[in-house]
């Protein structure tokens, strides 16, 4: 099951979210040669992830900011991306260019706080931009829980596109955090379970204060849950393959990801 867009349209053209995505993508390529030389990739995982161990002993503070820019590979990347362009149009959307931006890296920050909470002495380093992207996930959903999304769904040979209501895509997903962190061991490389279930938990926390604004329940009650303007509606060609129409979106080794 894996998200790959949704029907909610933005009214302005995200500037933060694609330019966090052109520095995601940037800061990659730009250590991309590494991948070929795992020591040298290591060393540079130990300057700049976040590596609990570090922190506990007084250094690798910066790592909390770095390490939300740093990926351990092309499919790690690629799927951060895709989540954040999904989501991440809506919540700058409400919230405008600069506040989501500050939101953005305060769930990282605080999606690190979490990771570094539940392994204090682990030495793995962590990276990734999920931490701070569960947070838009979970301002996301406490904003438009009926907002339609698009998963694909892989069945052995079978490629099933279905549309679901984001509450459900999203709970699933949270849960499948929670699952995975009370199933895996502290400080486990792999992937970093609490540090997205972190961030999630930041996002929806941080964005009560923009959903009170806008009526809290009351604004669930005149949107049905639903987006505040109408849905994106796709169609399907001769070639069967979905295209947007009247959408205004445009568009290795042992350390852990996020």
């Amino acid at each position: 099951m894996f998200p790959i867009r949704d029907h909610n349209p933005s009214g302005r053209t995200p500037y933060v979210t694609y330019g966090l995505i052109v520095a995601n993508i940037a800061i990659f390529l730009s250590y991309w040669s590494l991948f070929q030389q795992p020591r040298a990739l290591n060393a540079f995982f130990v300057d700049f992830a976040l590596i609990p161990a570090l922190v506990s002993e007084g250094a690798g503070l910066p790592g909390f900011v770095t390490s939300m820019f740093l990926h351990g590979g092309l499919a790690h990347l690629a799927g951060n991306m895709l989540f954040l362009f999904i989501f991440g149009d809506n919540i700058e959307d409400e919230m405008g260019h600069l506040r989501f931006l500050g939101f953005y890296l305060a769930c990282g920050l605080l999606a690190g706080v979490t990771h570094y909470a539940m392994a204090p002495f682990s030495p793995v380093p962590t990276v990734g931009a999920s931490g701070a992207i569960a947070g838009v996930m979970g301002g996301y959903l406490l904003l438009f829980p009926k907002a339609r999304i698009d998963i694909l769904i892989i069945l052995v040979i079978i490629f099933k596109v279905l549309p679901v209501p984001a509450w459900i895509m999203l709970a699933v997903w949270f849960a499948l955090q929670l699952f995975g962190g009370f199933g895996s061991g502290p400080g486990e490389a792999g992937v970093a379970y609490w540090a997205h279930a972190g961030g999630f938990i930041a996002g929806m926390a941080l964005t009560v204060p923009l959903w009170l604004k806008r009526g809290g329940p009351a604004f669930w009650n005149r949107t049905h849950g639903h987006p505040p303007h109408p849905e994106a509606r796709y169609v399907r060609g001769r070639t069967h393959v979905p295209r947007a129409g009247g959408r205004r979106k445009r568009g290795s080794g042992p350390w852990s990801r996020r």
